[in-house]
């Protein structure tokens, strides 16, 4: 802020007005010549005040007119005094053209009276207000922008005027728009998908009328690994396009979605009682030929259907016994239909059981964990990163293997979910950490490929990056091989990219387990991969694994790439990887996955450098 220059800071001033009198009446000459003197000097620096307040006025103009924010400065009345070029390149008025105008000419009708009047009293009352408002440009069109207002007042406490800044943040919204919208919308059909999905039946069943009923129809596509395997993943993408596109058509006034992958849902709201005819119907018009590439194309589809509210009332049963319906009519084959009965859901009891938990654990949130199993490095025993293990404690079973339940949460749609619960906690604790000065360090978090197909990992990552304040670098992201094999992820490539553009580091979970390892190191931007413990367990006596450690080792050095040896549990495991020139290595030898409160306390615990915990401290003991 500038310095503020007053006649009452400036005494030379004051004593040249009452030596210039002196100048005329004293008739001591030698007196005159001393008033004379004092008037001079306060001329002197009453030049210096204006040439003062001239720079003053400069450089606040400079500053005023080089800010990105448009600045506009009114009377009592709100009438537009001036303006800079920041509020021209922004709404398209000329300062000449807005002069004299109130500002609320430029208000859009989105607001209403409650809003203004909130708005005044808000800024009259404290003399400030900020927040978003919706203004129109010269040509009309409406934007949004980030206002704030202060009101300048004289020493009676009367404003004077009124000084505004504001930003266009119509960019901002659209992302924010964009985000939304891949959130709740399939990018490769625009169907909406599973998340909307659910919201969509939830709120067909609330509205349902008497006489109503809803039929749904969960359709899997037959053989479309043979499709993309055969024809490509670019035609494999094109056909699901034009899939979605027939059944959309023939659904018209119903909800139409993709799941993910190869599996739609279709609902309709009905007031007839011909269930079976409808799916035999639907089921027909979807195994016309399409053409594709000027080849005739007939698909095979599999239906599972069910019907509301015979079936149930709620909308997480019924996509269960949509999914019961779904993998009974797979098992008997090939382009099957089957509508649920309670028999399916008695035929896999145990099972569908577990899966009703795991959906209660999901929405309580306090029987899910996230274990944290730190990486380090063998030499020193120094802090390399740590990966988010999710467990499930089930208040009757006790601790359920993540080998029981991921397979569930997969099949029966759970997995995106489960997914994004683990996201959001890994970010709110490395947040917590590193606000709270714990070892700053990445966090790897494993990544199914329903997270990458169903669309919305982008969005979800970025919105806990914004949340919690983190770095893309913080968040490390896992993908197992059989994810990148996954067929339903189409051609990750593009979007591992952009993640990886972003600063999200990237690693290769169980490496070695796959067929096509080399391929996709060569062709994705991959920082690490995870070689995995089987090559670790029989270290160093298995002459084999030894070999293909060593091999792995080069290759990664020859590539740039980092390794990560999992499951170390022993000294002489840990010796030959650091003879070899692995780098990091994880596993029970360091530490075992621990809880927050037990990883901290052992964080406090344990010396910085870990030297007791270093193979180098154990090889000189």
């Amino acid at each position: 802020m500038w310095p503020t220059v007053s006649l009452n800071n400036r005494p030379l001033v004051w004593v040249a007005l009452v030596a210039l009198p002196a100048c005329v009446w004293i008739p001591d000459a030698l007196l005159r010549l001393v008033a004379t003197v004092f008037v001079v000097l306060g001329i002197w620096d009453a030049w210096r005040l204006v040439r003062q307040q001239r720079v003053y006025m400069r450089l606040s103009q400079d500053v005023i007119s080089l800010t990105g924010d448009a600045v506009v400065v009114s009377d009592a009345e709100n009438r537009v005094m001036a303006v800079n070029p920041a509020f021209t390149e922004i709404t398209g008025f000329e300062s000449p053209e807005i002069v004299g105008r109130k500002l609320e000419t430029l208000a859009a009708p989105r607001h209403d009276k409650a809003f203004y009047q909130s708005f005044w009293s808000t800024l009259k009352s404290t003399g400030r207000w900020e927040g978003e408002m919706w203004n129109r440009r010269k040509h009309g069109d409406e934007y949004p922008e980030w206002l704030k207002v202060r009101a300048v007042t004289d020493k009676r406490g009367e404003i004077t005027h009124f000084i505004s800044l504001f930003t266009d943040i119509s960019a901002q919204k659209a992302r924010e728009q964009d985000l939304r919208r891949i959130g709740y919308e399939d990018p490769l059909t625009g169907l909406p998908n599973r998340r909307r999905l659910h919201d969509l039946m939830a709120s067909r069943l609330r509205h349902l009328r008497a006489g109503e009923s809803l039929d749904l129809a969960l359709i899997d596509i037959d053989g479309l690994k043979t499709v993309n395997d055969g024809l490509g993943v670019e035609q494999g993408d094109r056909l699901l396009a034009r899939f979605a596109q027939r059944l959309a058509g023939y659904a018209a006034g119903g909800v139409v979605g993709r799941l993910g992958g190869d599996e739609f849902l279709v609902i309709r709201t009905t007031t007839f009682d011909d269930h079976d005819k409808w799916v035999a119907e639907l089921r027909e018009h979807m195994c016309n030929p399409f053409e594709i590439n000027e080849q005739s194309l007939r698909l095979g589809i599999t239906v599972g259907s069910c019907r509301a509210p015979e079936d149930g009332r709620d909308s997480g049963v019924l996509f269960q016994r949509l999914e019961s319906a779904l993998y009974s009519a797979k098992r008997l084959g090939r382009n099957h239909s089957l509508r649920f009965r309670p028999a399916l859901d008695k035929q896999d009891n145990p099972q569908l059981a577990l899966v009703s938990d795991l959906r209660a654990a999901l929405v309580s949130g306090d029987q899910l964990e996230l274990h944290y199993q730190t990486q380090h490095n063998p030499s020193s025993g120094e802090l390399a990163g740590m990966e988010a293990l999710l467990r499930w404690r089930h208040p009757r079973d006790g601790m359920i293997s993540p080998g029981d339940f991921i397979p569930l949460a997969e099949r029966h749609g759970l997995m995106a979910e489960l997914g994004t619960w683990v996201i959001e906690k890994a970010c709110a604790q490395q947040a917590h950490w590193q606000n709270s000065g714990m070892p700053n360090t990445t966090v790897w978090i494993n990544i199914s490929a329903l997270q990458l197909f169903q669309g919305d990992l982008e969005s979800q990552l970025a919105g806990c990056l914004k949340r919690y304040r983190l770095r893309p670098a913080q968040i490390g992201l896992e993908l197992t091989e059989s994810v990148l094999l996954d067929e339903r992820a189409g051609d990750m490539g593009p979007r591992l990219k952009a993640l990886s553009d972003q600063g999200f580091p990237i690693a290769i979970d169980d490496f070695g387990t796959g067929y096509s390892s080399l391929g996709y190191l060569k062709r994705l931007p991959v920082d690490k991969v995870k070689l995995d413990r089987a090559f670790i367990r029989e270290l160093p006596e298995s002459q084999a694994d030894s070999a293909i450690v060593k091999a792995v080792l080069a290759m990664a050095e020859g590539m740039g790439l980092d390794v990560v040896a999992e499951g170390v549990e022993t000294k002489e495991q840990c010796q030959f990887l650091v003879d070899a020139g692995c780098g990091i290595v994880q596993g029970f030898y360091f530490a075992r996955p621990l809880l927050v409160p037990e990883l901290e306390a052992q964080w406090l615990r344990d010396s910085p450098g870990r030297a007791e915990a270093s193979l180098a401290a154990q090889s000189t003991s």
